[in-house]
């Protein structure tokens, strides 16, 4: 009796379902466009910049050397000097006495130029350093042809093209050369009476450390 009821009941439920077959619509329905997105064109109103490229010209400046700076690094160079001959270090001393020289020669001091050109030399010479050699003779043929010693600066010169050619410093032999014919033509600055001479000048330096 129960499995009789149990068949009776699904068969009214399926038919129920299917009685509503007749309200599903086969008509073609209509398809809309989809909705266009909104578009922001704001951004082409801004009008291009371009970054042009200006070539700045940098100013050149000359600074000249004063001489309390000068007289600051002769002081300095000076003490170096000093500690390297205490103590033999003597290769380093011979270019201390070759760059006090070049500050004297900026001041017009040839006098004393000359003479820490010609110690430096004299190291440079023990010490088979030709370059520093021939360096010191250029800049002592500078310094003698400001002292109006036009010939002993061309030997000067004349040494130092010998001694670059016997060493293979080719390399120093044009600028010699130059420098030769420089001096030839060379008229003095300064006269005798206007020279500072180069007395006591280590004993000087002494003073102004102490």
């Amino acid at each position: 009796m129960k499995f009789l009821l149990a068949v009776v009941l699904s068969l009214s439920v399926s038919l129920s379902a299917s009685a509503q077959w007749y309200n599903i619509s086969f008509k073609k329905h209509v398809r809309y466009p989809a909705i266009a997105l909104p578009q922001d064109h704001s951004i082409k109103k801004i009008p291009t910049t371009y970054i042009s490229r200006v070539k700045v010209k940098i100013p050149k400046f000359n600074f000249q050397q004063s001489d309390y700076n000068i007289e600051l690094a002769e002081s300095a160079i000076m003490k170096v000097a000093q500690h390297n001959m205490r103590f033999r270090i003597y290769d380093i001393a011979s270019y201390n006495f070759s760059d006090l020289a070049k500050l004297y020669i900026k001041q017009s001091r040839f006098s004393e130029a000359k003479w820490f050109l010609l110690q430096s030399s004299t190291i440079s010479r023990q010490q088979n350093n030709n370059q520093l050699t021939i360096a010191n003779l250029m800049d002592l043929a500078i310094v003698k042809a400001n002292m109006g010693d036009a010939l002993q600066a061309q030997q000067d010169l004349a040494e130092a093209l010998q001694l670059a050619n016997a060493n293979g410093l080719l390399s120093n032999v044009a600028t010699i050369q130059k420098e030769l014919k420089f001096v030839q033509q060379y008229k003095p600055i300064l006269t005798k009476a206007e020279w500072r001479y180069a007395s006591d000048a280590m004993v000087t330096a002494d003073k102004k450390n102490n």
